[in-house]
């Protein structure tokens, strides 16, 4: 697998002609590191820096360090291929009882990632599979998807799957990404076509509509019947209705479905005449114990939500912690049908994929570290500050790095909190720290607001707005950042607070959702041994001053302390195992015996 990235926007008017990688080359040459190579199938290497136990005192004059001035950015430069195919761990501990278990999706990381949902399924899918399970993931073939980052892809099925009165001609291929066997469903007609994952010149709806059937169907025609169907979000909520109103009744009698909602905030709107074309009369849905809409009764029309639909037809509905659980069935549009089914609702907080997620063999990194020895962090960080012009100079001084540098990688919607992203801008900056934001906003108001922003800000010695996506540049961040920010409104589970612990950056996080099942406060004495990170409450900018002022206190009149909750993190086991493990728990408990 090669990690492309997905990048919109630009910081700088740069080429993207790639150039070769040397920060490595010359930082291991420079200092004699000892490093070693492993050879592994479909993999290009392994490197394990041993670091200097001093990096205050080396002269960088002769290191190829990146300026905001290079014709290419730092992050655009080619790196080493990265390949996790064989690297599901091989010491894991096989389950007893074993399971066929098939992902319906419509994203997998990285070949279609949007956002956290490709990163979830493609991390619980080879965490399941290193268990012994039998793991495959369903997923529209998108034309925008780089088939070379596919293994072996193999037309397997042709078959005719139902679409508004006719039947559609479709493909199903199989291949590997990340060690997974994919099925890749193909329609001739227009679905799934354009340049990015959503968005195409197709209606998004009844596409997936179709997609949900269309995946039944290749499971009929060929005699596939798993033990548990996996849907992920509104996109696929119609399946588990096709699926116990159609399918069960005809061949598949052996599966039993699950769904994990990601977002409350996606439900699936849809009109009865849309669920129509998938082959189901839309009409019997729109009752309040099935599919309705509930903000739309006594409207006219009604509508319906795929999503409600997929909650009350599903045999167990998880959502990504137990906290987001809580806060679902007390408020929301959802909470009455999410109560009525709560005997079956399950809050399981996400995992990262520790493979892909790991300091001490991220190919990104001019510079690798782990807990043991985490000298390289200061490289990194050093390396992002002077490829964004945050510091000058020829000589690595404890100066540069005692400045705090925070990170915040988010998408820039409202749910993110944005009104507290910017005003932590101007607390970093009045506190004598840097800021990096890297994201990109969706709302065109959103986005030039932060470009003038960007415009006003990124020329000076503190801050740096990067609106833009890339993959590279967000291990590269995380690696070099001491604080990682994420102030969000609300947020089911959050991935940029666990990656960052991993990466040792020390988290100042909203207490909601999955953030207060992952961050509890250094200064709770209540619970002193989960204690890793900074939390505040409240909504407003003196909430998230008072987290962020005890934060840079910390970092500066308390090292040792500083230290100690940086190894803390970086030791926390937040892999996909534990959390796999959960989820097999739940898949026994509904499969047919």
């Amino acid at each position: 697998m090669r990690v492309v990235p997905m990048e919109y926007g630009k910081l700088l008017s740069a080429s993207t002609t790639s150039s070769l990688w040397n920060p490595r080359r010359k930082l291991l040459k420079a200092h004699n590191f000892k490093f070693r190579i492993e050879a592994q199938t479909h993999r290009t290497s392994q490197v394990g820096i041993a670091k200097p136990t001093n990096l205050t005192h080396l002269d960088i004059q002769g290191f190829d360090w990146p300026s905001p001035t290079d014709e290419i950015p730092f992050w655009k430069k080619q790196f080493p291929s990265w390949d996790v195919n064989s690297e599901l761990p091989s010491q894991q501990t096989k389950d007893s009882k074993l399971m066929d278990i098939v992902h319906v999706t419509a994203e997998m990381a990285p070949i279609a990632k949007v956002g956290g949902l490709g990163d979830v399924v493609t991390g619980l899918a080879r965490a399941c599979l290193s268990r012994g399970h039998t793991v495959h993931i369903m997923l529209p073939f998108y034309e925008c998807i780089q088939k070379h980052q596919i293994n072996n892809l193999t037309l397997i099925t042709t078959y005719n799957s139902y679409h508004d009165g006719n039947w559609i001609p479709t493909n199903a291929y199989h291949g590997q990404v990340s060690g997974i066997p994919v099925i890749f469903i193909e329609p001739s007609n227009q679905f799934f076509k354009g340049h990015q994952v959503y968005g195409g010149s197709y209606n998004e709806l009844e596409a997936y509509l179709f997609f949900s059937r269309a995946c039944l169907e290749w499971m009929q025609v060929t005699g596939t019947q798993p033990d548990i169907i996996h849907v992920h979000e509104w996109q696929v909520g119609a399946l588990p209705i096709l699926y116990w109103d159609m399918y069960h009744y005809l061949s598949l009698k052996k599966p039993r479905i699950v769904l994990t909602i990601h977002n409350m905030e996606h439900y699936g709107e849809c009109r009865q005449e849309q669920l129509s074309m998938c082959g189901l009369d839309g009409s019997l849905y729109a009752t309040f114990d099935k599919a309705v809409d509930d903000r739309t009764v006594g409207h006219n029309p009604e509508r319906l939500s795929l999503l409600k639909g997929g909650i009350v037809y599903s045999n167990a509905v998880v959502t990504v912690s137990p906290t987001y659980l809580k806060e679902t069935l007390c408020s929301g549009w959802l909470s009455s049908t999410l109560l009525r089914n709560h005997d079956k609702y399950f809050g399981i907080v996400n995992g990262i994929d520790t493979t892909m997620w790991n300091p001490s063999t991220d190919v990104f990194l001019p510079s690798n570290f782990d807990v043991k020895n985490s000298e390289g962090k200061k490289l990194c960080k050093y390396y992002v500050q002077r490829g964004l012009g945050l510091t000058s100079g020829d000589h690595l001084t404890e100066t540069t790095l005692k400045v705090p540098l925070v990170i915040c990688i988010t998408r820039l919607v409202a749910q993110k909190g944005l009104h507290l992203i910017t005003h932590a801008i101007k607390q970093v900056e009045e506190l004598g720290g840097q800021m990096i934001i890297l994201g990109k906003a969706s709302d065109h108001r959103v986005e030039r607001e932060f470009e003038d922003l960007a415009d006003s800000l990124n020329q000076g010695p503190s801050i740096r707005i990067l609106l833009m996506y890339s993959e590279e540049l967000s291990h590269l961040l995380y690696a070099a950042a001491d604080i990682v920010l994420v102030p969000s409104m609300y947020e089911p589970c959050g991935l940029a607070q666990i990656i960052g612990m991993r990466y040792g950056a020390v988290p100042v996080v909203r207490k909601t959702g999955g953030l207060a099942d992952t961050v509890f406060d250094i200064d709770d004495q209540s619970n002193h041994e989960m204690a890793n990170g900074f939390v505040f409450e409240g909504i407003d900018e003196a909430s998230l001053n008072f987290a962020l002022d005890r934060a840079f206190a910390c970092y500066r009149n308390k090292p040792e302390e500083w230290n100690c909750i940086v190894k803390k993190v970086m030791k926390m086991d937040n892999s996909w195992n534990i959390t796999a493990g959960k989820y097999i728990e739940i898949y026994e408990s509904v499969a047919a015996s």
